[in-house]
């Protein structure tokens, strides 16, 4: 999500870095975010307290790069590092450090991750458009052998990487054995310095225009490019990434069968950087979306104690998605064995076929559910999100797919 901290120049750097930051630079670059956290975290720590006190744990940050539940100088939100060292800390990316201003250069493509399976592809990717260009990872499963298959959009959340989102959400687990393409558009520091998807902003809320045109071309070249079956088209994404997933069903719900929506907020919910804070704080009421007739199915997901993103915004999408269909409700409680409690809400139409479903996970915070900590900002205690969300967009099929061209 948006940090609301103006762009530090580069006149702020001091010859000689801390050496906790460069350490962090080092395991960031090695793809080890996890490790990488901790170290700022040690690093932020150690600045705020003497060297014989002892030092309490941070709590790990979240999906916006700050602390959950810490105060904050932007309206409650965030982490109160000093912004010399708070703009520093921004640049710090997957391959190392990135000036603002700079594009990101395209990824090369990654060695095969552990455990993947002989004949399968992790591709690096780069799209370009009227709109600008992104980077991208395709995931292209062993038992693909040309024929028609589904594909999934997902869309990481701030401070992520294509990579970190794939291990941590297990998609391309998922993808193997549900034989998908699995396309994971990334963000740049350049477009967004937390590497968020620019959700907020107006203009990135339109057909044919801004990121939503990025990411919708993104999934047509891959379409041409593979044999996609266009009626199991799906997007889904975390935090900013599952905010960016309702503005693209909204946007583009002739390429779409169905979204999925994890900790985000709805299509509209902000306008700019100072409501953007406001739709996150306290969420509110689901603004009418632009798109045609067409109801998007959607599963949405949100933790009860989610400090980032307000669980009311989770409500908003469901009544946005929900918008103009006649629809009943049917709720069931669940437990996850040794972990979270939860309440599955399904709206049906008049056939009993499910159009929105929502998850509303009990005690949880801002993480993708079931995930791994193989990838950051996971929460292996809730139900899981990766595999409900495959069987949801199964079950929905578009009804009139766009075609690929």
């Amino acid at each position: 999500m948006p940090d609301g901290v103006p762009n530090t120049k580069a006149k702020v750097m001091k010859p000689l870095l801390p050496q906790g930051l460069i350490e962090a630079a080092r395991l960031t670059k090695a793809g080890r975010l996890s490790e990488a956290t901790a170290a700022l975290q040690d690093m932020l720590a150690g600045q705020r307290a003497s060297d014989t006190a002892p030092q309490a744990r941070r709590a790990p940050p979240t999906i916006d790069g700050t602390a959950e539940g810490a105060p904050n100088e932007a309206e409650g939100v965030g982490l109160p590092i000093p912004k010399a060292l708070r703009g520093l800390l921004d640049r710090v990316t997957q391959g190392g450090f990135s000036m603002p201003g700079v594009a990101d250069k395209p990824a090369a493509a990654s060695t095969v991750p552990a455990g993947q399976p002989d004949g399968a592809k992790f591709l690096a990717k780069t799209f370009s458009g009227p709109a600008g260009s992104r980077p991208y990872k395709l995931y292209v499963p062993s038992g693909y052998r040309g024929q028609p298959v589904p594909l999934i959009v997902m869309l990481h959340g701030c401070t992520q990487s294509p990579d970190d989102f794939a291990a941590g959400t297990r998609m391309n687990l998922a993808a193997e054995q549900h034989t998908c393409l699995v396309a994971y558009p990334g963000q740049t520091s350049s477009a967004n310095l937390q590497k968020c998807w620019n959700w907020f902003n107006e203009a990135d809320q339109h057909r044919g225009a801004g990121e939503p045109s990025l990411i919708a071309g993104i999934t047509r070249e891959v379409m041409r490019d593979y044999a996609v079956d266009p009626a199991r088209v799906y997007v889904a994404g975390l935090s900013a990434g599952g905010a960016a997933a309702a503005v693209l069903g909204a946007t583009y719900p002739d390429l779409y069968a169905a979204i999925g929506v994890h900790s985000g907020l709805a299509c509209g919910a902000a306008r700019d950087m100072q409501s953007a804070f406001a739709a996150m704080q306290r969420g509110g009421a689901a603004p009418r979306a632009p798109g045609g007739s067409r109801v998007v199915p959607a599963i949405v997901f949100h933790g009860d104690r989610d400090t980032t993103v307000n669980p009311r915004n989770a409500d908003a999408v469901v009544e946005q998605s929900a918008r103009g269909a006649s629809l009943s409700t049917q709720s069931e409680d669940g437990q996850v064995a040794g972990g979270h409690a939860y309440r599955r809400t399904r709206r049906v139409d008049a056939d009993g076929k499910t159009v929105v479903e929502q998850w509303v996970v009990h005690g949880a915070a801002h993480a993708w559910f079931g995930g791994s900590s193989a990838g950051s900002y996971t929460d292996a205690r809730g139900p899981d999100a990766t595999g409900e969300m495959l069987r949801f967009f199964g079950e929905h099929p578009h009804p009139a797919p766009a075609p690929a061209g």
